[in-house]
């Protein structure tokens, strides 16, 4: 058979083969490997850059990256990337004056580049040259946060933030009230259906190192699976009302249940299934003794504190390891299809009309010439967004001790540090703890 030709042929040359050209053949650097096979990232690798060797394996791998350094353009980008890079591990990771930080220097050998196809070349020399090991760890850590600050900057989606932002808070806005008590109050447009609530909060845009460090300690380290870039936060009065919440979104279309991402939901606040049968009882029981409305809502209210689920580790929880485990509420991840109008081909579009009053102007000729049909008149995606539920004594308990905010981003801050500097400080005989 052809096949077992071919492989006995191939037999024989390995035999012969010298062992340059064996180890040429085979070798295999299994911790890039592991990047594509096990779920693991690119940060987590000690050697950032393992299958780069000399000038041209750099210009090969930034072409594979998307990136022409032969462009000025684009080597003038990646240039300030690097110094970005340099001033965010400087502010961030490294004492200098400040208490909190590694007591580390970055090297002089890395502060005087100016040819950023070197800082790929230092990043590997270690490889061949063990006394440059130090300095090869070094390379990969601003390698890795160059990489990080290049998926903020190219999210195609941030052109388009005031108009996400805006059209998924309006959607919200349009049923927050203040009722004739002037409290806070979930109500629909016709006023048949009204909830007090005790706080309805949006959050702002992150800041970009917020969102860079975000993405340093997170697995998929893509600046397009940030969730939580737009937020949304109901606290109400009362536990069960939060389910009163979160039905009257859905039957009024502000969330469409169809657009959730599944594996970002969680709830730790009320246990679904237990407050259903209760909830059938009571209901039937309503209906049966004709409670008074204030009877219902005290045993609604009873079952929803008793209700509690078992806490259990969420797939989101184990993918964000500064979930504070006694923190109670409901979240989910819902999506919005964003309309966006280009003005640059509402502008073209006019421009095209005057051009047309005087077609024989030589710049009317060359404009009435512009191809448009590139051009899209309206863009429309799907964009991500954090919804979360809680009543006030939750809340409470949340924004305390371990679950507040600041302790939840000193511990992503802390996270990001160990995952940059564990092969260096490893190296070095030193322990973070």
């Amino acid at each position: 058979m052809t096949f077992l030709v071919i492989e006995a042929k191939l037999s024989n040359n390995v035999g012969s083969m010298e062992r340059k050209d064996f180890e040429s053949e085979f070798y295999l650097n299994f911790e890039l490997l592991d990047v594509i096979l096990t779920n693991k990232s690119a940060l987590d690798s000690a050697s950032f850059l393992g299958q780069v060797k000399n000038e041209e394996d750099v210009l090969n791998f930034l072409h594979g990256y998307g990136i022409n350094i032969d462009k000025p353009i684009e080597n003038a980008e990646l240039f300030g990337n690097y110094q970005e890079a340099l001033q965010f591990i400087r502010k961030y990771f490294l004492k200098t004056g400040k208490k909190e930080g590694l007591d580390l220097k970055i090297p002089n050998e890395l502060l005087g580049i100016t040819d950023i196809s070197k800082l790929f070349l230092l990043s590997t020399e270690g490889i061949k040259d063990k006394n440059k090991t130090e300095l090869s760890l070094w390379a990969g850590i601003v390698l890795k946060v160059m990489h990080t600050i290049l998926h903020v900057d190219k999210d195609l989606r941030s052109n388009y933030f005031n108009t996400i932002q805006t059209q998924i808070f309006d959607r919200y806005y349009k049923y927050i009230h203040r009722d004739w008590m002037n409290r806070l109050c979930l109500r629909t447009p016709d006023k048949s259906k009204l909830i007090p609530i005790k706080a309805f909060e949006t959050k702002s845009k992150k800041s970009r190192d917020s969102v860079i460090i975000k993405l340093l300690h997170k697995k998929e380290n893509v600046a397009e699976e940030l969730f939580d870039r737009v937020g949304i936060r109901f606290v109400t009065f009362e536990r069960v009302d939060v389910l009163r919440v979160l039905w009257f979104l859905v039957e009024n279309f502000i969330v469409i249940p169809h657009n959730i991402k599944p594996s970002r939901s969680h709830n730790s606040l009320i246990e679904l299934e237990e407050f259903r049968k209760s909830y059938n009882k009571i209901y039937k029981e309503a209906i049966k003794s004709n409670l008074s409305q204030k009877e219902i809502t005290k045993r609604f209210q009873e079952i929803a504190e008793k209700c509690e689920p078992e806490m259990k580790k969420s797939p989101r929880e184990i993918a964000n390891r500064h979930s504070f485990e006694g923190y109670k509420a409901i979240h989910f991840t819902c999506r919005q299809l964003i309309k966006y109008t280009n003005p640059f081909y509402q502008q073209l579009a006019k421009l095209k009309k005057l051009a047309k009053e005087d077609e024989k102007n030589p710049l009317s000729k060359q404009v009435l010439k512009l191809d448009t049909s590139s051009i899209s008149k309206n863009l429309r995606f799907f964009y991500p967004y954090e919804v979360q539920i809680t009543d006030y004594e939750s809340h409470k308990r949340n924004t305390e001790g371990e679950a507040s905010h600041n302790e939840y981003k000193t511990a992503q801050l802390k996270s990001a540090m160990i995952r940059l500097f564990k092969p260096l400080l490893k190296f070095k005989g030193q322990e973070l703890s």
